[in-house]
């Protein structure tokens, strides 16, 4: 029987005019839809988005999922499809993965990324294989892939990094120090000066002989 514009009562065992199915027919779920202040029964192959078929041996029933952000779902506490713009990380539906797992964009899953180990210490302070003879050069410290990520086209995190440091010896213990090159240049620049006033010292004493 058909009441108003749906066929409520199709799949019914038993059937109410304003409450539509009460009961259904074997394999069906009973589902019960709400429209604004009226909810009335239907019976379903399967059931709508939101919700997970339960089988009793009282009658099977259209389930919510329980899961917040679940498009559709296996059971009351496992998503199997997440609403758009949410992955979908062992059963819940997320922004973004945790920690350890990486978002694949095609599929709007977060799957077992690059694990890396804690940091090491940070190594000699060295410069051209050198650890004296330069005021600044660079130290490095380094990590270990733990466990590879599933898939090859997932990033590892660096596993090395380096930053600069203050040598601890300037200068190397037996070698000869030299200066630096500013410092030659000075000290060419200021004995060209020293050998120019001289020279106009001597031309000064010259003319001041001559003039006498």
């Amino acid at each position: 029987a058909n009441y108003g514009p749906n066929p409520i009562c199709k799949g019914c065992l038993s059937c109410s005019k304003d409450n539509g199915c009460i009961r259904c027919q074997h394999k069906l779920f009973f589902f019960l839809r709400r429209e604004g202040m009226r909810q009335y029964g239907e019976c379903l192959h399967s059931c709508p988005s939101g919700y997970y078929g339960l089988r009793t041996p009282d009658m099977n029933r259209c389930s919510r999922c329980r899961i917040e952000n679940c498009d559709s779902c296996f059971s009351r506490d496992f998503c199997t499809k997440c609403k758009t713009g949410f992955y979908s990380h062992r059963g819940r539906c997320l922004r973004g993965c945790p920690a350890g797992f990486a978002a694949v964009e095609e599929l709007m899953e977060c799957v077992e990324g690059c694990e890396v180990g804690q940091w090491s210490e940070w190594g000699t302070c060295s410069r051209n294989n050198k650890t004296c003879g330069f005021k600044w050069g660079l130290e490095t410290r380094t990590r270990q892939i733990v466990k590879k990520p599933a898939k090859d086209t997932i990033p590892c995190p660096t596993i090395a990094e380096s930053r600069r440091c203050k040598m601890a010896m300037r200068h190397c213990p037996g070698g000869k120090w030299r200066r630096p090159a500013k410092t030659k240049d000075k000290k060419k620049k200021r004995k060209n000066l020293m050998e120019r006033a001289q020279k106009q010292h001597s031309i000064f004493l010259a003319t001041d002989k001559t003039s006498q």
